[in-house]
């Protein structure tokens, strides 16, 4: 029977798919002599697959996946920081570290909640006797479950995308911070922090002492964590070799970035010795407080100079064409756009500040695409001159007019299988021209779905175990956004009341056509569950065929007929 929902079918961050495409290129390929292009390339040797020990005990595992993980020697017991972006991944460092050193681990620490950091985390509970310690920032749970939740779909398909997930690894040269993504090659292996913390935690873990801050930057999660014995810095995702990613391009809520600044700020007044990045290699020597001085700046003249002239009454494009690095940062290793770039920067900090709005009237309530697409084909003599025009520019090399164009004509439904193998032409070649990571794996993804349609069938589902991480509550609140009102009529009220094992009470109410959750029951229940919280979970994630969960009384409805209606007005 045909599953109703799976909300695990893909995962936050890179999407959970192999790179198994056997596709040619297509005609129009530039090579790759462009010197920044170049510089990409050479980029790639950051990340070579190693293993680094240090003489205080601490051990980076470099290369494995996106993610740096450390291991930090203790008394009886070895602290890991991050957990790798797969149990795939997680495997592999945790064999290198063990023959480094084989005492148990007894702690791991996330410093945020992306799933680089935190889908390896099952492996290496399960090689243990003992469960270690799960440290994180007290929201780090919360924003785990949303991206699990409600975002995860789109969330998922354009990480694919920007990590290259799908496409040739011949076609993939990094992604910035790191040599690959992981994620697909496994099951996800997320587990619940145990111990978490609002702004500062000191504890002694296996007899090191381990202070632990809350650093919002790329997460509002994040925390760094300070060894003071070796004077040793773990910042997380605040700082790595490249230009931040003060907005990502797969999507992401406001990045603060003026808050990131003072995370900065924060680690630079311990004044350590050691950096121990969570993507790109570690740094030691006096290098460390110019590097950190210098980024934290970088950032601060993105953010101010963006302010300054948000405040002059300029647009964002216009700001866009307004700000340049100093030369004395611009030039640093740690400022190429091989991740973030300062004009995605720009339109993010000025979101953030304003909203979507620039201000400019012509963009408040702009003419539709379609209509802008007949007035444009009108203007030119009709659709076939656009057409050529989009024939022509492609010829020309013209290809970011090829895709405005592009988007003209498929309004229009005009052409549309030529359109889209020219768009794919102009998306491939703007790809293959791009050093930065982000924006080549994401248009080189989007031109070989143009051209061959999307695989959709090869998803990594979660294991059963999985799901127990995360709460019923977050299924319900997942459940609410994916109605379908087309599928409801326009009068109906459905209360459909849930009792769970774990003595949990909720509520879906369809009105309006919307779906109400509540952790009441109402006088009136149209439908009436009784089941455990693992059953429906595996309904849910496709793991357990509800008809089968009915048959084998692991779940019991009043009516079955309606129960299984109900799912089926939760798809697509």
């Amino acid at each position: 029977m045909k599953l109703f929902l799976n909300f695990f079918y893909l995962f936050i961050i890179g999407g959970l798919f192999i790179s198994c495409s056997k596709t040619e290129p297509l005609a129009v390929e530039p090579n790759d002599d462009d010197l920044l292009v170049q510089n990409l390339y050479e980029h790639s040797k950051e990340f070579t697959q190693n293993i680094y020990s240090y003489e205080n005990g601490i051990h980076a595992a470099v290369g494995f996946g996106i993610a740096n993980s450390y291991m930090v020697e203790g008394d009886k017991g070895n602290i890991i920081i991050d957990s790798t972006d797969s149990v795939y991944q997680a495997e592999k460092v945790y064999a290198k570290f063990q023959a480094i050193n084989s005492n148990p681990i007894s702690a791991i620490i996330y410093t945020h909640n992306h799933a680089d950091h935190t889908l390896g985390a099952s492996y290496f509970v399960n090689q243990q006797l003992d469960a270690p310690l799960i440290i994180a920032h007290d929201s780090t749970a919360k924003a785990v479950e949303k991206l699990f939740g409600i975002l995860n779909p789109i969330i998922s398909s354009r990480s694919s995308k920007m990590f290259g997930t799908q496409l040739p690894e011949s076609e993939v040269v990094n992604v910035g911070i790191g040599p690959f993504l992981s994620a697909g090659k496994s099951a996800p292996g997320y587990v619940k922090p145990t111990l978490t913390f609002k702004d500062e935690l000191k504890i002694t873990l296996s007899g090191i002492a381990f202070e632990f801050y809350h650093a919002p930057g790329e997460t509002d999660d994040q925390i760094f964590v300070w060894l003071p014995e070796f004077q040793a810095l773990f910042p997380g995702d605040n700082i790595y070799k490249t230009f931040p990613n003060l907005y990502t391009i797969r999507g992401t809520s406001h990045r603060d970035v003026s808050a990131w600044v003072n995370s900065l700020d924060h680690m630079i007044s311990f004044q350590p010795k050691h950096l121990y990045p969570s993507h790109t290699r570690p740094l030691s020597g006096s290098d460390v407080l110019d590097v950190l001085t210098l980024y934290r700046d970088g950032i601060q003249f993105v953010h101010d100079q963006t302010i300054r002239l948000m405040n002059l009454g300029f647009y964002p494009e216009e700001i866009i064409e307004q700000i340049s690095l100093p030369q004395n940062i611009v030039s640093s290793p740690f400022f190429n756009e091989f991740y973030g770039t300062v004009r995605w920067s720009v339109r993010s900090i000025f979101n953030g500040y304003l909203g979507w709005f620039s201000g400019n009237i012509s963009e408040l309530d702009p003419t539709s695409i379609s209509k802008k697409a007949e007035l444009m084909s009108e203007m030119i003599g009709g659709s076939d001159n656009l057409f050529q025009q989009l024939e022509k520019a492609v010829t020309n090399e013209e290809m970011q007019w090829a895709l405005e164009l592009s988007d003209l004509l498929i309004a229009q439904k005009y052409k549309t299988k030529e359109v889209k193998a020219l768009r794919a032409k102009a998306a491939y070649f703007i790809g293959r021209m791009s050093s930065n990571p982000n924006k080549r794996n994401y248009f080189l993804s989007e031109a070989q779905i143009l051209r061959d349609g999307e695989d959709k069938n090869l998803d990594v589902r979660p294991k059963a175990s999985m799901l127990k991480e995360v709460p019923i509550d977050m299924f319900f609140e997942v459940l609410s956004v994916r109605l379908n009102p087309s599928k409801v009529t326009a009068l109906e009220v459905t209360n459909a009341c849930f009792t769970f094992s774990s003595g949990a009470i909720i509520t879906i109410t369809i009105r309006n056509k919307i779906a109400q959750i509540t952790n009441q029951t109402p006088d009136e229940c149209d439908l009436q569950i009784s089941t455990s919280e693992d059953t429906f979970k595996q309904i849910l994630a496709g793991l357990k065929n509800p008809v089968t969960a009915i048959a084998s009384q692991e779940l019991t409805v009043n009516k079955n007929v309606e129960f299984i209606q109900l799912l089926s007005k939760f798809t697509p």
